[in-house]
């Protein structure tokens, strides 16, 4: 029985956001679905089930929109409220002074990933789930990704848009372990601030509070991050024990915390190792992990995905590769450099904490450093 290959111009390994994304934005940058393959692990259903809560910044909204993602169930950030625990001076980010709808969204992520596979099921994209790429071969004019399954993808030019098998790991990636774990959950509140966000510098590392599910806004997305020791204990409260720990550790500004869905934990670290060859490249996680500071992370992999495609759209080339890397790095220097900054300066002890918390203060009354800092955050370095 011969073994089944299919050709196209892109493959890509991974068919979350991004990957979806990519696929998505070289359709409208002229590329025949059937000259795409898309590739991931994961049915479709398990995908479009997953609960998680994800930031989309008022850019990433705009990019979704481009391939006919958006609109999708989300609820708006009016305001970002940015402050340091225990120490004076805050910061407040409003959609007012840019004239725009929202600073950002807060979806699901199996809502965003719905959205992007129909609109690249209705292009025609050949889309291979569940199956996972089990070995692959590079050489000068394509590369021939081994499925699973037996099959085998002939692709001019291959993405890595998640996890794995392209390469060994990079010597010269920027890694740094946190010493971090990041506690996730749905918590309801009893005094809510209708669309507004909260990044909230503790001891320990940043405390995030999304606004999510309805009008009424007493549901949150909660990202808190902490030392794993720690992250252990407090996972294994009771509710009200772990409500108890998180107003503390939050204070008093939503009244108090009345409920929690089940708390999910996760180790946190940087590894930025964008890395390519003549004919793979990676984007978005498996080219950046982020620190969940400032919810960067899908937003850059986002603008990844757009500028590939208009790259790989004038030609699957290693010249395209090449121009997509060097567009990219200053987005990503810069981004990778402001999260990993925020991560570390807001949890340093000392007397430098009295001179951060100012720096807060100082921020919201320079108005053109914090425009400058909200469109980096919604937008990237352009």
């Amino acid at each position: 029985m011969a073994e089944e290959r299919l050709d196209v111009d892109v493959a890509i390994c991974g068919a979350g956001p991004v990957g979806l994304a990519l696929a998505a934005f070289l359709v409208r940058r002229g590329v025949e679905g059937k000259r795409i393959a898309l590739i991931d692990g994961k049915s479709l259903g398990q995908a479009i089930t997953d609960p998680r809560s994800i930031a989309l910044s008022w850019g990433s909204v705009q990019l979704l929109d481009e391939v006919r993602a958006w609109p999708l169930p989300a609820t708006p950030i009016h305001e970002i409220h940015v402050s340091r625990r225990g120490q004076l001076g805050r910061s407040l980010m409003d959609r007012a002074e840019h004239g725009l709808p929202a600073l950002g969204y807060v979806a699901r992520y199996g809502d965003v990933v719905d959205a992007l596979a129909r609109a690249c099921d209705k292009a025609g994209v050949a889309t291979l789930r569940p199956v996972r790429v089990a070995s692959f071969d590079e050489d000068a004019d394509s590369v021939a990704l081994r499925l699973d399954d037996g099959r085998t993808v002939l692709a001019r030019v291959a993405v890595q848009a998640e996890g794995g098998v392209f390469g060994q790991q990079d010597s010269r990636a920027q890694q740094r372990d946190y010493g971090q774990t990041a506690l996730i959950a749905r918590v309801s509140v009893g005094e809510p601030v209708a669309r507004r966000a909260f990044e909230r510098f503790t001891d320990e590392g940043p405390l995030a509070l999304l606004p999510q599910d309805g009008d009424d806004g007493h549901q949150y997305a909660l990202v808190w991050c902490m030392r794993p020791e720690r992250a252990m204990d407090v996972q294994l409260l009771d509710d009200a024990g772990f409500l108890a720990q998180l107003g503390e550790a939050f204070g008093t500004r939503l009244g108090k915390f009345t409920a929690a869905s089940p708390r999910v934990a996760f180790p946190l670290g940087l590894n930025a190792e964008a890395r390519a060859t003549a004919r793979t490249v990676a984007i978005g996680n498996a080219a950046q992990t982020l620190h969940p500071v400032a919810g960067q992370g899908l937003n850059l992999g986002l603008r990844d995905a757009a500028v590939l495609a208009r790259q790989l759209g004038r030609g699957a080339t290693p010249a395209a590769v090449e121009g997509f890397m060097r567009e990219r790095a200053q987005d990503r220097r810069l981004t990778i450099s402001l999260t990993d900054t925020m991560a570390r300066a807001f949890t340093l002890g000392g007397p430098l904490q009295p001179l951060l918390g100012l720096s807060l203060a100082a921020l919201d009354m320079v108005k053109p450093a914090r425009l400058l800092l909200a469109d980096l955050m919604m937008f990237g370095r352009r």
